[in-house]
């Protein structure tokens, strides 16, 4: 298992650090697909639904994979792994509308770089949208995608009752370069690849 983890941590390096492997910042869509594809987790911001907390956002870590390492390899669906007893999840029985934000400073491009993840240059993409259980048909899809990424995941334990979810993105948000955000559609954002 150590083995494949370090497989997947040198593929990952290797794809960041391939001579024009970063998508230019006129390719907002496809950089948004390649950020998407070369993180392992984001941010999920929820509205919570805690006693002293209840309708203020809340946010929180979670693993992720929009498919297994490697180029061309990713579907732009981000996936997840959830249980009831985590809070966030918590939160979405109440309110499926999050947000969801990942950053390329997770990867080892911007500190070779020196951008702070601040820096516009160290890409980061927001996905509005809503959080759903993914159907029989698809679970096959979102269990490769994450197990590959993340094998830990086979023996969290399984009274926790997991499921497998998706981030069914409404909207997208792309920052790469100085002057601002620019939005992509869900439509241009699966037409292309990372």
């Amino acid at each position: 298992m150590a083995g494949l983890l370090l497989l997947c941590a040198a593929a990952a390096v290797l794809l960041l650090a391939a001579g024009g492997a970063i998508p230019p910042p006129e390719e907002a869509a496809r950089m948004a697909r390649f950020v998407l594809h070369n993180c392992d987790w984001g941010a999920l911001a929820t509205l919570s639904a805690q006693e002293g907390l209840r309708g203020h956002p809340f946010a929180n870590i979670f693993s992720l994979s929009d498919g297994p390492p490697g180029p061309s390899s990713g579907s732009g669906v981000p996936y997840l792994y959830l249980t009831d007893m985590e809070i966030s999840v918590q939160d979405l029985e109440i309110n499926s509308n999050a947000s969801l934000t990942v950053s390329l400073a997770q990867t080892p491009y911007c500190k070779k770089h020196k951008y702070d993840p601040q820096n516009p240059l160290c890409a980061h993409i927001i996905f509005c949208g809503s959080i759903v259980k993914v159907n029989d048909s698809e679970a096959g899809l979102a269990k490769k995608a994450l197990f590959s990424r993340h094998p830990e995941m086979e023996s969290w334990p399984k009274d926790h009752n997991w499921f497998f979810a998706k981030f069914n993105i409404t909207n997208i948000w792309v920052l790469d370069y100085f002057g601002g955000l620019k939005i992509v559609t869900p439509e241009e954002y699966y037409s292309v690849k990372p």
